[in-house]
């Protein structure tokens, strides 16, 4: 039998268990063996460290005689702060919320696992896509470099299918040899990023180690894409015996392409239509849902890209007034998609950091409680009493509790006989007296009061009146809450939570207006936006080498061209405005919708998580994260300006 709980220790939360042993059993707790005896306990190696360095007062004397170490393969990370208490089968049965264990499962987020699982598969195809269109954009690279030797190779009488397929080994070898070097890396890696801290405790090395046959996978999994695609893009090329290219005539983008956009939208809008509105679980379909829904988003991205492209370069082909701006619309204008694609890691990158600071900025949307009258004051902690306690059993432990150091006041709630419900709609009675202790300014004349049970709870927003009792004293109720004010040091705070948690007459921890902070979900995700900040730094800088290789490969894909315009006469600045306004134009028309959609895609998916979340206005380093596209953006840019001088020299403009 075991009930769980959350202990705080200052802003730390303390995971507790409690267990009692039942004659007989054969039940094993993972991390420890056998059940510990009532009064002992096991603690993490942190958690223990904690209390020896602490005096006891303030949160040893809360779990009873020490009586070994959990196992770190039962624990999240070393910093993992676990506690498992022994106790007797009746005190735990006293508290009401009492469970029989006959086996444990891994269960890392409780009721909520697959909503958790999902958010975090979708963080990780947020940044493996961008990783996608780079290899996709390499490749193309690859391809225009190599073409001169593959126009060779037509010559001498290859056919464009043993073209295609030298153009998959040539790029297979150094993907396999980047692959395995990656591998490598993150296996050595793997101690330093084991460091970072993840919902509040760092990794432990061994949790990183994927196994060699995933890395294996991942490994043949890129080294396969890479190939197919090289095939793909040098088949399309089709590169014939003198070196020439055969014009691709794109097919002209359609509003069609809104398609994917809209169905992906539609998708996770179902998702959370079902979870929220319909209150109808089906955990088989919402996590598909979700991430199919944000799968298709993604591709949507892609696909309308060069829809909005060609819409923006016809009105700016319409106003052009310079020689570079008239090519750089007209080009955009014949190839949208391949224009776009230089930009696309880009695009896609600006959507990923907006859905992670989208998500990650729901950890701002509360408030810390403030002091008024007629709300449980924030210095204030409160316990559920256990049942079958006596009046004079509690009132001991509340002058008990007085005369400890930082201890303001002492209150004992009482209530209705039989009362089971403690919360909203109940009520609670005091002594007159003690009410100002409270934080009640206006108290009626009257040997007993009466509150409202939301009293004590920290949803409870607006202040509550003090409702007179005429009938007698509170001698006839029994004893429900006890109520502690201190005087808001964290000593007396944690001094009164063990008070509490120890005085054996408590059916819940020690709880104050401030806890929901901490033990709320929230806290969660606020541990998942580390992960969300990484996230942002990789897709940006994927997305500045994915703009900077696809920049350089429409360079090279038009080298004969911009040399016969260097021939007449034209100036290398005029090359570097056309380059620019051709990775500008796609990018700017994306940019504004990939930020909305990024931050509708945060609210579908926090929202069907819980749709008490908000997501507020941005965390400043999305901003940064923003700036640092755009300069990104431009150096990338900038990089390619020697390659448009070095690929139009004279020298470099010759026919064979």
């Amino acid at each position: 039998m075991k009930t769980r709980g959350t202990e705080i220790f200052r802003d730390q939360l303390i995971e507790r268990r409690d267990f009692a042993a039942l004659p007989l059993t054969a039940v094993k707790i993972p991390g420890v063996g056998t059940p510990p005896e009532p009064g002992s306990y096991f603690a993490s190696p942190e958690l223990q460290r904690l209390i020896e360095s602490t005096p006891g007062d303030q949160l040893g004397n809360r779990f009873g005689e020490f009586a070994g170490t959990i196992d770190d393969s039962a624990l999240p990370g070393p910093d993992s702060l676990v506690v498992i208490t022994g106790a007797e089968e009746a005190e735990l049965r006293r508290g009401g919320n009492a469970s029989l264990v006959s086996d444990f499962t891994s269960n890392p987020y409780g009721g909520s696992a697959a909503s958790y699982t999902t958010v975090l598969i979708i963080g990780a195809i947020a940044v493996f896509f961008p990783v996608l269109l780079l290899i996709s954009i390499v490749t193309g690279l690859g391809a225009a470099q190599r073409r001169e030797r593959f126009a060779t190779l037509r010559l001498i009488g290859a056919s464009p299918r043993t073209v295609s397929h030298i153009a998959a080994v040539e790029i297979a070898i150094p993907s396999l040899i980047g692959a395995i070097t990656g591998v490598v890396a993150a296996a050595l890696l793997s101690p330093v990023t084991a460091q970072i801290p993840v919902n509040g405790t760092r990794m432990f090395a061994e949790d990183l180690e994927t196994g060699w046959l995933a890395a294996a996978t991942v490994a043949a999994v890129v080294v396969a894409a890479s190939a197919l695609v090289a095939t793909v893009r040098t088949a399309k090329a089709d590169v014939g015996p003198l070196g020439v290219s055969r014009a691709v005539h794109e097919k002209r983008p359609t509003a069609w392409r809104t398609v994917p956009l809209v169905l992906g939208l539609a998708c996770m809008a179902a998702a959370v239509f079902l979870i929220r509105i319909l209150e109808f679980r089906l955990p088989w379909l919402e996590s598909p849902l979700l991430v199919g829904g944000f799968l298709m988003v993604l591709a949507g991205i892609v696909a309308i890209g060069p829809w909005l492209t060609r819409m923006v370069s016809c009105i700016g082909a319409r106003h052009a007034g310079s020689a570079a701006t008239v090519i750089a619309a007209s080009r955009i204008q014949r190839t949208p998609v391949a224009t776009f694609r230089s930009v696309s890691g880009l695009v896609i990158a600006v959507f990923v950091v907006s859905v992670f600071a989208g998500a990650s900025s729901v950890i701002q949307s509360t408030d810390a409680p403030v002091a008024r009258p007629g709300l449980l004051q924030p210095t204030s902690l409160h316990a559920i009493l256990g049942t079958g306690q006596s009046a004079a059993t509690a009132l001991d432990a509340a002058t008990a509790a007085k005369e400890l150091p930082g201890i303001r006041s002492a209150v004992v709630g009482y209530g209705l006989d039989g009362l089971s419900e403690r919360g909203a709609g109940s009520e609670l009675f005091f002594n007159a007296g003690d009410a100002r202790a409270l934080g009640f300014e206006d108290i009626p004349e009257s040997e007993t009061v009466a509150v409202k049970g939301e009293f004590l709870y920290f949803w409870t927003a607006q202040p509550l009146d003090l409702a007179p009792v005429p009938s007698g004293s509170v001698g006839a109720l029994v004893p429900v809450v006890m109520v502690l004010d201190t005087d808001g040091t964290p000593e007396a705070v944690d001094r009164a939570r063990t008070a509490l948690d120890s005085s054996g007459i408590t059916a819940t921890p020690a709880a104050s207006t401030s806890d929901f902070q901490l033990q709320s979900s929230r806290r969660l995700i606020h541990g998942l936006s580390v992960l969300a900040f990484l996230g942002m730094f990789v897709a940006v800088a994927i997305a500045g080498l994915s703009l900077a290789v696809g920049t350089a490969s429409a360079i090279l894909d038009r080298q004969r061209v911009l040399g016969l315009m260097r021939l007449m006469g034209m100036p290398p600045f005029v090359f570097r405005r056309i380059i620019t306004w051709e990775a500008a134009v796609p990018l700017l028309s994306v940019l504004v919708l990939s930020i909305g959609l990024g931050f509708l895609a945060a609210w579908l998916m926090v929202t069907a998580i819980d749709d008490s979340y908000q997501v507020a206005w941005p965390d400043p380093g999305y901003f940064a994260a923003l700036g640092l596209s755009l300069v990104l953006a431009c150096f990338a840019v900038v990089a390619t300006f020697g390659l448009v001088r070095g690929s139009t020299a004279m020298t470099a403009t010759r026919f064979e």
